[in-house]
């Protein structure tokens, strides 16, 4: 099963969406094939539809960053219960070592509403993960499914307690507080105007990030610029 596998990524690859995703993901440790999401997408939607990817994990060799994503897309659109991927998904989220990996995973698994309170159980641990993009992943499923009335002070409060230096988790914490800045705006101008946790490079690109936003007014985006720490 996994030659097969491995043989039709191969068959996927491109050349230049390889000379890309090297320079896009320089962090993985994976050998890039160069091929691109929507193809992976599909093939994880055939590798199900011939009910082999249960059997395609558990042969996986790691070797390739696109079998990662692969693997991934596979966990999310199988029609197992959330409890049941997330017992995949204990053995999957170490692999990922980048941004690519997270931000193609995480919505892709179309948390509904009845699950959130599960999902935020099996989030929350790897909030406190060393591995950078263990804390990453989080991050981002916070982004995907939390910014919403009932959860947003408590995303604010885990991103306010992050204790992780990486770069790409930095980054997703700007990204994810900038939305709730854009939905929940006073919320998070109370947040930022507090005493908080947040470094400099993480607080000034939350900034940038809501100033380059359309969905802030102009008069909100000049209160933003005056508030960046020199």
């Amino acid at each position: 099963m996994y030659k097969e596998i491995e043989k039709r990524l191969v068959e996927k690859s491109e050349e230049s969406q390889k000379k890309l995703n090297i320079k896009l993901c320089p962090d993985t440790n994976k050998q890039i094939l160069g091929v691109r999401i929507p193809n992976l997408r599909k093939l994880a939607k055939e590798i199900i539809k011939e009910e082999k990817w249960e059997q395609f994990i558990d042969e996986a060799q790691d070797k390739y960053f696109e079998e990662i994503i692969l693997q991934g897309l596979c966990i999310a659109y199988s029609k197992k219960s959330l409890e049941e991927k997330c017992s995949y998904m204990e053995n999957f989220i170490p692999k990922m070592d980048s941004w690519a990996m997270t931000d193609t995973f995480t919505p892709t698994l179309k948390i509904k509403d009845k699950e959130l309170e599960d999902y935020w159980k099996f989030i929350t641990p790897y909030m406190k993960s060393k591995k950078e993009f263990e804390v990453r992943f989080a991050i981002i499923s916070m982004l995907d499914y939390y910014i919403r009335e009932e959860y947003v002070e408590k995303v604010i409060e885990s991103l306010n307690n992050v204790n992780h230096d990486g770069y790409y988790v930095k980054m997703a914490v700007a990204w994810t507080l900038a939305e709730i800045g854009i939905k929940f705006n006073d919320i998070l101008m109370n947040y930022l105007k507090s005493e908080n946790n947040l470094d400099k490079f993480t607080f000034n690109k939350t900034l940038q990030k809501m100033i380059e936003s359309y969905r802030i007014t102009d008069k909100q985006k000049d209160i933003l610029r005056k508030m960046k720490i020199k």
